[in-house]
């Protein structure tokens, strides 16, 4: 089953309103509302893309230590996946078919890291529940994402249904912005030239891993040469 065959099983499950989701009917509309208004704002044609040089960035690890993007890619080429948090479903499964697919990003000469607008201790428990083998940086207010052009501010009237639905996210980012970044992958090479970018405002759609693969041997390969 693919990723996205995941997510979609997982979103009819959801929209269909039985246990254990329970979901009420009325929530399904102001989420697509939102969805589609972000699609219509064409804010995913103004974040970085292929050809452009990625944002330099310091961020902090779960375990606090500061990871730079500078010694990130002077290990090789990098994937890099921005999740919006651990109460977000979709991500979570996304993040766990990317722990799937981090053998082969090695074996291509890769490494992997998520960037999160979420607390370290929220990243700690990420980790933990995925049973990921990379980290998630914590990018307080969405700064990074900004840098990519990626986080944009949720509607008052979604943050009305997410406050309904007990989904706080200023006690999960530590922010009061209601901000959020549109999920998305980067491959960058050792140059910091992005060779590959995926934004997508609709948060349950997502490509599969290994759509990345062309992408990173491109990008190792000057090393390797």
């Amino acid at each position: 089953m693919t990723l996205q065959d995941r997510l979609d099983a997982f979103k009819a499950d959801f929209k269909s309103g039985r246990p254990p989701f329970n979901a009420p009917a009325h929530i399904h509309p102001i989420m697509a509302r939102a969805t589609a208004e972000l699609i219509a704002s064409g804010a995913a044609g103004r974040a970085r893309r292929a050809g452009d040089r990625a944002p330099d960035f310091t961020l902090a690890a779960p375990d606090g230590t500061a990871v730079s993007s500078a010694a990130l890619l002077a290990r090789g080429p990098l994937v890099l996946s921005f999740y919006r948090g651990v109460w977000c479903p979709y991500c979570n499964m996304e993040l766990q078919a990317l722990q799937d697919a981090l053998p082969a990003f090695q074996a291509a000469g890769a490494g992997l890291v998520a960037i999160s607008p979420q607390t370290r201790v929220n990243s700690r428990k990420s980790v933990r529940e995925n049973a990921l083998d990379f980290p998630i940086l914590s990018d307080p207010h969405n700064d990074v994402a900004a840098a990519f052009g990626l986080r944009f501010a949720l509607p008052d009237y979604l943050v009305d249904l997410y406050k309904s639905l007990g989904n706080q996210l200023p006690a999960f980012n530590g922010d009061d912005s209601w901000t959020l970044p549109m999920p998305a992958r980067f491959v960058i090479g050792s140059d910091g030239i992005i060779t590959y970018a995926e934004v997508n405002p609709d948060y349950t759609r997502r490509p599969e891993p290994a759509d990345m693969l062309p992408a990173i041997r491109r990008a190792a390969a000057p090393a390797l040469a």
